[in-house]
């Protein structure tokens, strides 16, 4: 009879992947590198989004203010269609305030604000007839863009000093 021997087996040390890489083995995870190129990339698309973003609210408010500008001309033309020629101002690029009593509730609803005014700084639409007394047969309208490829003066066209306003329109409209 053979003698059977019985030996426990053997232990091979266990090697803790989570502290220390073997040879031919990739930890997982990402590297400090591969982090700070993915932050700075998102960094990158945020900057671009919101300064197009920033564009798109200055061209939107602009666009509000032309719309303004012609919604009163219509309302002058109205007016003039009406009684024969445009309402006088109270002085040369009067705010749209002065012709509150004119033209609401027959011509316009309200008198358009500006879209970037508030109560603490107030920012104004003007209104000036051109002529040296009544009967008014033009006038001008102006406002202020943001979009400097905006800027537009049909004004100086029929001899409107526009140097009086200058700092606060550089968008003029005139009667059709």
């Amino acid at each position: 009879m053979k003698k059977i021997s019985f030996r426990p087996p053997s232990r091979k040390p266990v090697i803790d992947n989570r502290s220390r890489a073997t040879p031919g083995t990739r930890r997982r995870g990402f590297t400090l590198i591969e982090v700070l190129i993915a932050v700075s990339i998102v960094a990158v698309l945020s900057v671009i989004g919101i300064v197009s973003f920033s564009s798109v609210n200055a061209r939107s408010r602009d666009t509000k203010r032309i719309s303004d500008l012609e919604q009163v001309r219509s309302a002058l033309e109205m007016y003039r269609s009406d009684k024969g020629s445009y309402p006088a101002g109270t002085g040369s690029f009067s705010t749209l305030d002065s012709l509150n009593s004119t033209l609401v509730t027959t011509y316009l609803p309200t008198i358009p604000t500006d879209p970037k005014s508030t109560v603490a700084s107030p920012i104004e639409y003007y209104y000036s007839p051109v002529g040296a007394s009544a009967p008014y047969y033009s006038y001008c309208l102006c406002g202020e863009v943001e979009v400097p490829s905006i800027v537009k003066n049909d004004c100086t066209a029929i001899g409107v000093d526009t140097s009086g306003v200058s700092a606060n329109c550089n968008y003029f409209v005139r009667n059709p």
